[in-house]
């Protein structure tokens, strides 16, 4: 056992670190921080105030920690001698300023972190002349949506490397004893100017629930003192600062409203007094407050590193930087690669152990704390705009339950700078390889009353809590589960059991508020696929309904994963025998309604929506999308010695079938393999391979980087309907959508995306096991070359593997036309994690540190490194460090 290992071990019933990588790179702009009259967050606080205003529900910074209440914030400040603002934080584009709605246009990378975060390694690119902050804005406002967005590396500004490379580095002595090293490189050929300001800083959450006003207050010219009468005391060291300044965390009225300012200690102090040099001396002398910062002005030469230390304690010393303390950072980075090499495949190359280890890396730096409380942020004021009672009826007033104070593992922390719970189940798979515990927890988490609505609703994400995502929390569960039972030999019953009832729950939600008709065809609403469909699948009117393929796949995918559930525990305790006959029951009449009602279309042998409108014969949506393939994902194997031991189960399933067979009832894919195995689908075999045909299709779904979100048959063949007069028009966009209907974010129509290739992937790998070669199809469709269905899945694994490696020549096809810059000299490899991948190219798009969901690569490289049927490249990490499981 790795020491990573023991403490993971030692704090498995409480896996949240008192300290992590919790704060958010982008707090301005949420639906939290906007009290504003009209609900537009981005226009309400603007990235213009975020250096100048306090903000009330959370704090962001660079490369910063906190501890995990966000009482006491750690971040860094840059300036180059050229902005006019310090480099706080990380600068993007609010959603009406992109020409596909809002992106960070920065250069940062997370290179390594483990659970405890004992360890952890940042990487900040920072231009040596001015930021092109508004170049970047008039940009992308110029450019249409059928044009490419406008990126940093579009510009000069890193051309000729004239820029800092800002590595930080934590490295922890125990739990509240944190070393922080930030090392700074200049990239360019003549040596250049940079002032540094770490900096401590208490957030307005702190303020609040406390008789006494927390306080950092002056120690020596080394020090400062941070008082909080429930974080305790804290103190913190700067290795020989050249200055040493203070201020309060409280807005600069008189930037933000126009009112005259009580004092000069604002939040914005240390601008002034660094770039204009005014009040410095003020600032220097003030000797407390609630925000502090040492400054160092270094001049760096050509190709030259200097190395800046610092140091947050509960425990004072005396000698805070001992003669030994810089061997602590080489000592918990071995630890790390200890860790990575015995939990990681040995039989990879480097490149793929490294895209690996920094996909969980980006999730691990991922997690944040999110606090949000949304009666109290509906009926308060934030002190600048007073209470708007119209805001009762507004964005999220029927989640009054939700208050939320926790470490939340995050899509990412700048465009999603909070929770989607869809997104969270996909997190967890990927988590769950390196910390079950953590997994689990956040699992549990968003199924809690103080999350999940009494009716059992879990909420969507911030902006609308009320919008529908897909029901995959069942499925995530099950995945985490039986990763914990790979690596520990024996599965967490206890925590399947905490999860169904919750889920119970939810299912029912579902049962009760989707399927109005009660025939158990499915509508959803928008189910996170929204930009697949012709028109908004939310708001299609109440003269009409929209039944859902998708939908229905999901729910009977929900069905199948609560009786695998059920099952399990029922090998442990009987009493939820009965529970799993009845999900059996449920799945196999949504079976039924999917299969033989009209969401089956014969002449194109594929699944779609279908339209109905009273008075009209029901209209099938022939769009060739990912919603016809949600049935794919329906799939479980029962083995004959689970039902041999659930003899109960085993008497009605038996019955069951009889009885619908004898009256000629439909019944699901059911077939017995070599080894007396069930099958049980939503996919017949027929249509499973007619499905399949489709999918492996190069001219459809397939793409060299992974299965396209729409078929590419609508490039020449673009999909129109007319309803009540209006023609809506569907076509296959292979990077970001160039409809708007959708909002700015229109990007569903034709990219790759990973968490879909996941579970098709996944889905079509327990067929394959099941079938095994007695079931082979062309792959690709019409290639001649035919596989069974684990080498389909390994080969569908192994191209989008190839969206992140580098090909013969160095190039990573997500990167595109920027592999220039990452051919350079200290870039070869970085990797970033993009929202989703151009279905024809495989440029990576969207969120360009979406290591959330697309950290999905790191369990298809493990299953790719460990599976029978897949070639391996022959490069192989050195055994020492990557070591087999």
């Amino acid at each position: 056992m790795t020491t990573e290992h023991e403490r993971l071990e030692n704090n498995s019933t409480s896996p949240i670190a008192q300290w992590g990588p919790y704060l958010s790179e982008r707090q301005w702009g949420t639906v939290r921080e906007d009290y504003s009259q009209d609900g537009n967050a981005w226009q309400y606080f603007p990235f213009d105030h975020a250096h100048c205003r306090t903000f009330q529900w959370g704090e962001d910074g660079l490369a910063g920690i906190s501890d995990h209440f966000q009482n006491l914030c750690f971040a860094l400040s840059l300036w180059n001698g050229k902005d006019k603002i310090l480099k706080e934080r990380l600068f993007g584009l609010r959603n009406g300023e992109g020409n596909h709605g809002e992106d960070v246009k920065e250069l940062y990378y997370y290179l390594d972190n483990v659970p405890s975060h004992y360890y952890m390694e940042y990487l900040y690119k920072y231009p040596q002349r001015a930021f092109p902050y508004e170049q970047l804005r008039e940009e992308n406002q110029k450019r249409s949506k059928q044009e490419p967005e406008y990126e940093i590396l579009d510009t000069d500004i890193f051309r000729n490397n004239q820029y800092f490379d800002v590595l930080i580095s934590y490295a922890k002595q125990s739990d509240a004893d944190i070393f922080i090293k930030i090392d700074i490189t200049n990239r360019y050929h003549k040596a250049a100017d940079i002032t540094v300001l770490p900096t401590l800083w208490f957030s307005h959450q702190a303020t609040l629930g406390v008789t006494e006003k927390p306080q950092i207050t002056y120690a020596d010219a080394n020090a400062v003192t941070a008082t909080h009468e429930k974080l305790g005391k804290y103190f913190f060291y700067w290795q020989e600062p050249q200055d040493l300044l203070f201020t309060n965390n409280v807005t600069n009225t008189a930037i933000v409203t126009g009112e005259p300012c009580k004092d000069l200690f604002t939040k914005d102090a240390f601008q002034d007094a660094i770039i204009k040099g005014t009040n410095k001396e003020v600032l220097r002398n003030k000797k407390c407050g609630t925000k502090a910062a040492g400054v160092y002005k270094l001049k760096i030469a050509a190709g030259a590193t200097q190395s800046i230390y610092c140091r947050l304690t509960d425990t004072p010393e005396d000698h805070p930087f001992p003669y030994e303390f810089k061997q602590l950072f080489k000592i918990r980075k071995q630890e790390a690669d200890e860790f990575y090499a015995s939990i990681l495949p040995s039989n990879m190359s480097a490149d793929m152990a490294n895209i690996q280890r920094q996909a969980i890396a980006g999730l691990l730096w991922s997690k944040q704390f999110y606090a949000f409380d949304v009666e109290k942020w509906l009926t308060r004021s934030d002190g600048i705009t007073p209470v708007m009672p119209h805001r009762m009826t507004g964005r999220n007033n029927d989640w009054q339950h939700l208050k939320n104070q926790d470490i939340i593992s995050m899509p990412d922390k700048w465009e999603y700078p909070w929770y989607a719970a869809w997104d969270l189940a996909f997190q967890c798979i990927s988590i769950a390889v390196v910390d079950p515990a953590f997994a689990k927890q956040q699992l549990l988490l968003i199924m809690r009353e103080w999350y999940m609505k009494p009716d059992g609703q879990l909420p969507a994400y911030e902006w609308n809590f009320s919008d529908v995502n897909p029901p995959v929390h069942a499925w995530a569960a099950l995945e985490v589960y039986c990763i914990e039972k790979r690596k520990k030999g024996v599965g967490d019953i206890t925590f399947l059991k905490k999860i169904f009832q919750k889920l119970l729950i939810n299912f029912t939600w579902w049962i009760n508020r989707k399927d109005r008709n009660g025939n158990n065809i499915f509508e959803g609403g928008f189910l996170g696929l929204d930009n697949i469909g012709v028109f908004n699948r939310s708001h299609h009117g109440d003269n009409m309904q929209l039944e859902q393929a998708d939908g229905t796949s999901w729910m009977g995918t929900y069905a199948l994963n609560m009786m695998d559930i059920a099952l399990e525990i029922a090998l442990h305790d009987e009493s939820f025998e009965d529970t799993a006959t009845k999900f059996f029951e449920h799945f196999v009449l949504i079976a039924e309604s999917l299969n033989e009602h009209h969401l089956w279309n014969k002449e194109d042998k594929f699944f779609y929506d279908v339209l109905c409108i009273p008075g009209s014969e029901p209209t099938p949506l022939r769009i060739k999308s990912i919603v016809g393939l949600t049935p794919l994902f329906a799939v479980s194997t029962i083995g004959r010695r689970t039902l041999n031991q659930l003899e109960d189960f085993k008497k009605r399933s038996t019955w069951f079938e009889n009885y619908r067979k004898k009256n000629n009832k439909f019944w699901p894919n059911e077939e017995r393999g070599d080894r007396e195995n069930i099958l049980l689908s939503l996919v017949r075999k027929d249509r499973l391979v007619y499905l399949l045909e489709r999918v492996l299709d190069e001219k459809e779904f397939l793409s060299p980087g992974g299965i396209r979100a729409l078929s590419k048959y609508h490039e020449e063949h673009p999909y129109s309907v007319t309803v009540h007069g209006n023609e809506y028009t569907i076509q296959y966009d292979p990077g970001d959508s160039t409809s708007d209907i959708f909002g700015g974010n229109s990007n569903w129509r034709g990219p790759v995306w990973l968490p879909i290739n996941f579970i098709i992937i996944q889905s079509i790998r327990r067929y394959g096991k099941f079938y095994g070669d007695s079931l082979t199809v062309e792959c690709p469709t019409g290639s001649g070359n035919h596989m069974n269905l684990c080498q389909v899945a390994d080969e569908l694994t192994r191209r989008v593997i190839s969206l992140f490696e580098k090909d013969k020549d160095g190039n990573r096809r997500l990167y595109d036309s920027y592999n220039w810059f990452y051919q350079q000299e200290g870039n070869q490899d970085l990797v970033l994690f993009y929202e989703y991948f151009h279905g024809d190219s495989g440029k990576g798009l969207g969120a360009s540190h979406q290591t959330g969901w697309t950290a999905l690569v790191a369990e298809l490289i493990r299953e790719y490194a460990q599976s029978e049927t897949a070639t391996i490249p022959q490069e192989v990490v050195n055994g020492n460090m990557h070591t087999a499981r």
